[in-house]
């Protein structure tokens, strides 16, 4: 069930969400610093292409809270606001709330991706 679900999000919404998280990671990855922010978002664009059959796990420490500050300040609100309207989009039919919780669990993530892990169900 769960590659249906991811096929038919990737067709109505999850391509725009992850090339929106590659972008974000091609730009940070561009200076030497923000490498491994850059690389925390390729990971996580994986997440927005396909959803389903995924959770996320929160954690981390001190250093995951500093980046969290700086993603949020820089790069995590647009992405969490877009997120957040494509689920409320989502979520006004009865068929598209499956797709509008995936798109809430986006807009979480955005908001703090740092000593969050994907993991597989």
């Amino acid at each position: 069930m769960s590659c249906l679900g991811n096929l038919i999000w990737f067709l109505c919404g999850g391509l725009w969400q992850g090339l929106v998280w590659t972008l974000s990671g091609i730009l940070w990855s561009i200076t030497i610093v923000g490498i491994p922010i850059g690389r925390q978002s390729f990971k996580f664009a994986s997440l927005a292409f396909f959803p389903f059959g995924k959770e996320i796990r929160y954690g981390g420490g001190t250093m995951s809270m500093l980046a969290n500050v700086i993603w949020l300040i820089v790069s995590g609100i647009p992405l969490a606001v877009a997120a957040a309207l494509n689920g409320v989009l989502l979520c006004c039919t009865i068929i598209g709330i499956p797709f509008g919780m995936q798109c809430f669990k986006i807009a979480k993530l955005a908001l703090m991706p740092f000593g969050a892990s994907i993991v597989y169900t």
